[in-house]
Parts: structure tokens; C-alpha cells; sequence
């Protein structure tokens, strides 16, 4: 029994130590799935990011891309006009107020001879810009543009006008190639060289906005005369004349102001001329917003005939290619140089750039501005090649959790995102480490308790088994003993060896004793049986209790005499109560046997047998004045099969019996609704004390 425990034990052990081994694997693999969760989450925030980066840059690259190639002109002639020359009216540019207008910064235009026309500065009029802020930009802009940008013009312009003329998959397939045509290459940005030094949970985030590629070249058609005059157009007289002050400028722009109203009431009821299939049709924002500028002359009525609106020509507008242009002067670029967005337009054998320089600082606010919104909790961000930090704490920074590169195709623009707080993966590790040694270590208590009982019920079965195989042995000498004796008087009584009948009478005496002794020996053991089985039945009557107790002590007065005892009666008024007759004359009859028992010895041989009431109680008391009951045994008498240590009687006298007297009052005291307890007598002994009452329900 014992080694299959140990075995069963040393399973169960073992499979605990397993399963705690594969808990704190699977807590290992839990905390790589959260980082990656959370490298998921930047990764996902900077696909957003791009996006919407994306998203920004194509809806201008689209607006530019419509924008009409008349917008960089100073003055322009529009397409509702039918006229001669002379009489048609000159717009006012609508970027002349733009000088900066979201990702563009100073729009221009450069012509076959390379010279630069802007719709901010007409060519002639140099007091036109001369004084304020503005003007200083203006100026500062236009020698930047012919320093930096007119030296690859030529290669620009004919790399263009070869693109063309070549079919679209083939200018898709060049477009890589020119990129960065007449520039040196200095400014260029390699992304394999941004990665350098970087963490290792960096990403390249490709925004083809600005891709030529991305991008479709428009074909318009226009009037050859109002082509003609969208030439580099000169002034007119009045207008050549330098104004002197802010005031005459501020002058000319009223009278201009009433010159566009009046013209703009006359081609809002006019048609516009129709383009042909493959024209493109310019936004209603932007004809509206062409309208709305200034005229520089009244118009005339238009008489326009068939032979002048079938005279049209085709203008080719390219998509924008960026430029990068190095220029080691400026320390405060993020792309390593100035980046120009160039396109071609070809009327005819005529052809021209036109473009913007890339607002760099508006397009780190854009992405400033993405980054913060799509950002989650716990995210912070910075851009290292502007110096820029946002949403970081005061002390040093964290190491950067995540790289995303967003490259534009002319250049990288790093976005490092970092964890406010890193140390939350560890923290929530830690909780969960706490929590599942916490479960391991109740499973593991509970296991141990578990085996600890099993252990229990183990020793207390196998001690139960040797206590029913003491038992067993203990009621075949109680059985044998009284048989034996019987047998010898019956075999005397039939000898006839009697010398008298004096003899013959104690022959019977002792017959019928030792058959009352048998008797009680096997009513306690089929009563124990029967409670056992819980097949023990009781019947309750309202009786004298002084009459059975004193029944029972008379029953066992000869057999008390016989081993040198008297029993005193000292039986009170009891009041009357249920009870089962047999029951409480088992309970007398075991305590004055076990008393018998165990005070053989004691100089005092009399036994008391008192009855009484007490708190609602009636109590039986059976005292004797042998070697009492040791305190830690108190309640050990009272189980199955257990019978008191040699200390408990005199050293050296042999007890006998079952071990099943003490345990049947027990059990008969509770189903009363009673109880039992051993009391100590004086000078010596020991008190039983059985209180009994009529049990409930």
C-alpha cells in the first residue's frame, strides 16, 4: 500500500514540476507576443502615418497637377476669350498673393532663353517689390532659382522633351532614371546609409506622391492667339511706369480691382470653349478663381469666327519630377538640399518649365501633425533630422522602440517612435509572473494537502484494517472465554463431579453469567453493525430512566460481585423523556463493564451509578476509582476499536475486550441529542458523564 503511495506521490509531484516548467514557457512566449504586439502596433501607427502623409501630398501633387500652366504667369489671357489681340483682357495671376501655398514655396517658370518668370515679379517693374518682408522673400527666391535651378534647366528641359515624345510605359520605365537630372547627387539621400546606427526595428515607408510615375501628364487644347499672347507678356504702357510709393501701387490695384468685377460679370453668361477628348477639364475652383482676379483692361465684345475657333493648338503638361539640388550654404534642410518640383509644358516646338520649391518645413508640420493625431496611448515621437521632439517627458529620452523611413523618392525623412513608459512590457510581465507563481503555489499547497490526506487516509485505513484484525482477534477471545467456561460446567454438570449442590447452584450461576456476558459481547458488535449500515433503529418512549438504570445495575451487581466490586445507586429526580429503553441500558451496561475492566486494581473497588437533571439535560454518571483516564485519551476512548495504553491500568495487568463499549455510548448519547465526557474523580478514578434529551425532529 505504502509504495503504490510513493509512486502515485512522485507522479503527481513530477507532473507538477512539468506544468510549472511549461507555465513559465508559455508566460516566456506570452511576453514575446506582447512586444511583438506592440512592435505591431508602431508598425500599424506608421502604415497610418505614411497614409496619411500620402493622402495630403496627392491631393496637392492633383491640385498642382490641374493647375493651369497660365497660373505662373504675371498677367494671362484666359481660354473664354475670343478676340483679336488688342482686345483681349489680361488676368492678374491667382498665385499672386501665394507665395506660399501648402507644400509650394515661390511658384516659377523658365523659359527656352532661361529666364525666370514668376506671377509674383513682372519683368520691367522693379519698384513693384521692393520694400517688406515679402518682397525680401520674393527677391531672396528668384536669385535662388537662377543660381541653383537654371544650371540644370537645359538637361531638365531636354530630358523632359525626350520623355515626351516616347510612349507612356516607356517614360514610366525612365522615370527612375531622372531622377535627379543635373543635380550632382550630394543632396541625394540613401536610405541603406539612414539606416546605419538605427534600431533594428526600422522600416522603409515608400510615399510616391511626388513620383513621376504617380502622377499622368494632361493634354489641353487652346486658342493659338490666346496661346500667343500667354507668351512671356509684356506690360503694357501705363503699366511700365515705376510707381513711386505703397500708396500708387495700393491705387493701381483699386482701378484693377473694378477692371476684374466688371469683366468677370461679362464671362460668367459665357460659355466655355470645348476641349477635345483628351483635354483634361480644369477644377470649377480654380475657373472660378481665375475669374475672380484682377484685369489689366476692359474687354471688348468678342467676335470671334469659325476659322478662328478651329484654329487650336495642343499643350502638353507633364507630370511634377522632383529635384533635388545640393547647396552646402544651407545647414537646415531635411532632404541634404533644396528640393524642386519641375514640370514640362510644350506648345507646339515651344517648350518650358514650371514649378515650386518643395516647402519643407510644411511638409515635417504634416507629418508632425499625423504623427500626433494617429499616435496611441503610451506613444511618443521624434524626427532627428529636424531636431525635433513632441510629446516626450523632460528627462532623457527612451530608446527608440520603432523607425519608421518615410522615403519620398528624392529623400528619407526618419520618424523614431518611442514608449513612454518601456517598462510597462516588464511590469505586466512581473504581474503575471506574480500571479501565476501565486496559482502554482495554491495548486502546489493543494496538491501537497492532497497528497498529505491521502497519506492520512492511507495510515488511518491500514490502522483501521489492523484495528479490525485486533478486533477480530480481540472478540475471538471474548467469545472463546465465555464459551470455554460454559463448556466446562456443562461438562461437570454431566459428569456429575458435583460435591454438593451448593457447587451445582454456582455451576448454573456462572453458566448463566458468562451467557449474559456473551450475550452483551454480541449485541455490541451487531449494534455496531447496525450503525455502521446506519440500519439502527431506535424507539423512543416517554419513561421512568430510574427504572431502566436501576434494572441494568441489578442485572450486573452478581457479575460486579464476582470481580470484587459493589455498585452504589444514587439516582435523582429526573423529569420524564423519550428515550430508547435498550439504548440507555447498553450505555450503563458498557460503562459498568469498562469500569469493571479498568479498575481491578484499585484498593477502592465501588462503583457509583447517579442519575440527575442538569440544564435540561438527564445525566448518568458512572464513577469508579481505578487509574483514570490520561487527559490526552479523552477523546481517543471514545473511537472504534480503540482500547487505552498499558498506563491507562496498572502496569502489567492484561485488558481485554473490543473496543467497541465507549464508541456505542457515543454514538447512543448523540442519537439522544446528548452527549458524553470524562471527568476526574477524587481522590482517583474517573467519571463517565452521559447527558441525554429527547432528540428533534
Amino acid at each position: 500500500m505504502y509504495k503504490r503511495l510513493v509512486i502515485l506521490s512522485v507522479i503527481v509531484l513530477a507532473a507538477l514540476v512539468a506544468l510549472t516548467c511549461l507555465g513559465y514557457h508559455a508566460v516566456a512566449k506570452w511576453a514575446q507576443g506582447l512586444e511583438g504586439t506592440r512592435l505591431g502596433e508602431f508598425a500599424e501607427v506608421a502604415e497610418q502615418i505614411r497614409q496619411d502623409v500620402k493622402r495630403k501630398l496627392d491631393d496637392f501633387i492633383q491640385t498642382e497637377q490641374a493647375r493651369p500652366y497660365t497660373d505662373y504667369l504675371y498677367y494671362y489671357v484666359p481660354d473664354s476669350v475670343v478676340g483679336n489681340e488688342q482686345s483681349m483682357p489680361r488676368l492678374r495671376s491667382p498665385l499672386a498673393d501665394q507665395f506660399t501655398n501648402s507644400f509650394a514655396y515661390g511658384y516659377f517658370q523658365i523659359e527656352p532663353d532661361n529666364e525666370v518668370v514668376t506671377p509674383y515679379y513682372q519683368r520691367g517693374q522693379a519698384g513693384q517689390a521692393s520694400s517688406g518682408a515679402l518682397a525680401r522673400d520674393i527677391q531672396e527666391h528668384l536669385l535662388n532659382v537662377r543660381q541653383n535651378v537654371l544650371p540644370i534647366a537645359g538637361a531638365r528641359r531636354e530630358a523632359l522633351a525626350r520623355a515626351s515624345s516616347l510612349p507612356s510605359d516607356v517614360q514610366e520605365g525612365n522615370a527612375t532614371k531622372e531622377r535627379d537630372l543635373g543635380a550632382s547627387g550630394e543632396g541625394q539621400s540613401d536610405p541603406s546609409q539612414q539606416v546605419k546606427g538605427a534600431p533594428s526595428r526600422s522600416k522603409a515607408y515608400a510615399i510616391e506622391s511626388l513620383q513621376q510615375q504617380a502622377q499622368e501628364s494632361r493634354v489641353v487644347t487652346q486658342g493659338r492667339s490666346i496661346a500667343a499672347s500667354n507668351r512671356v507678356i509684356a506690360p503694357r504702357p501705363q503699366q511700365l511706369a515705376e510707381p513711386s510709393t505703397a500708396a500708387a501701387d495700393q491705387q493701381a490695384l483699386t482701378v484693377d480691382d473694378r477692371a476684374a468685377e466688371a469683366y468677370s460679370q461679362r464671362v460668367s453668361s459665357q460659355r466655355r470653349r470645348p476641349q477635345s477628348s483628351s483635354a483634361q477639364v480644369e477644377p470649377e475652383s480654380l475657373q472660378t478663381k481665375q475669374q475672380a482676379q484682377i484685369a489689366v483692361a476692359p474687354v471688348e465684345e468678342e467676335t470671334a469666327t469659325d476659322s478662328e475657333d478651329s484654329d487650336l493648338v495642343q499643350i502638353r503638361i507633364e507630370p511634377f519630377v522632383p529635384v533635388v539640388v545640393s547647396d552646402r550654404r544651407r545647414q537646415d534642410s531635411t532632404f541634404g538640399g533644396q528640393v524642386f518640383l519641375l514640370r514640362h509644358v510644350q506648345i507646339e516646338d515651344r517648350g518650358f518649365l514650371q514649378g515650386f520649391q518643395l516647402n519643407e518645413a510644411q511638409l515635417v508640420r504634416e507629418v508632425e501633425e499625423s504623427t500626433e493625431r494617429l499616435m496611441r496611448e503610451g506613444m511618443a515621437f521624434e524626427l532627428p533630422q529636424t531636431n525635433r521632439v513632441a510629446n516626450m517627458l523632460d528627462s532623457a529620452p527612451e530608446p527608440i522602440a520603432y523607425t519608421a523611413i518615410l522615403d519620398f523618392g528624392f529623400g528619407d525623412l526618419l520618424l523614431n517612435l518611442r514608449e513612454i513608459d518601456p517598462g510597462w512590457i516588464t511590469q505586466r510581465i512581473g504581474e503575471l509572473q506574480h500571479v501565476y507563481l501565486g496559482i502554482v503555489a495554491v495548486v502546489g499547497v493543494a496538491v501537497m494537502l492532497a497528497l498529505a490526506s491521502l497519506w492520512r487516509t492511507t495510515r488511518a485505513q491500514i490502522l483501521l484494517a489492523q484495528k479490525k484484525d485486533e478486533f477480530i482477534s480481540a472478540v475471538s477471545h471474548e467469545l472463546r472465554t465465555p464459551l470455554t467456561s460454559i463448556r466446562m460446567y456443562i461438562e461437570m454438570l454431566e459428569n456429575n463431579w458435583l460435591t454438593s449442590k451448593e457447587k451445582a447452584g454456582e455451576y448454573y450461576r456462572n453458566m448463566r453469567q458468562e451467557s449474559e456476558r456473551l450475550t452483551r459481547l454480541i449485541e455490541n458488535v451487531l449494534d455496531f453493525s447496525r450503525l455502521q449500515r446506519g440500519g439502527k433503529r431506535y424507539d423512543f418512549h416517554l419513561g421512568d430512566m430510574n427504572a431502566s438504570v436501576a434494572e441494568v445495575v441489578a442485572m450486573m451487581g452478581p457479575y460486579a460481585a464476582e470481580h470484587g466490586f459493589a455498585i452504589e445507586t444514587d439516582l435523582g429526580q429526573l423529569t420524564p423523556i423519550s428515550f430508547d429503553k435498550d439504548a440507555v441500558a447498553q450505555i450503563v451496561v458498557n460503562l459498568l463493564d469498562n469500569a469493571i475492566k479498568y479498575a481491578r486494581s484499585a484498593e477502592d473497588k465501588t462503583l457509583v451509578v447517579r442519575t440527575r437533571d442538569s440544564e435540561g439535560f438527564a445525566v448518568i454518571e458512572v464513577e469508579d476509582h481505578g487509574p483514570g483516564v490520561p487527559h490526552r485519551q479523552h477523546k481517543r476512548v471514545f473511537e472504534q476499536f480503540y482500547r487505552c495504553t498499558p498506563e491507562a491500568a496498572e502496569q502489567g495487568t492484561q485488558v481485554t475486550g473490543t473496543g467497541l463499549g465507549l464508541a456505542l455510548v457515543r454514538r447512543f448519547a448523540e442519537a439522544h441529542g446528548g452527549f458524553v465526557e470524562i471527568l476526574s474523580a477524587h481522590p482517583q478514578g474517573a467519571i463517565f458523564r452521559v447527558s441525554l434529551t429527547t432528540p428533534r425532529g
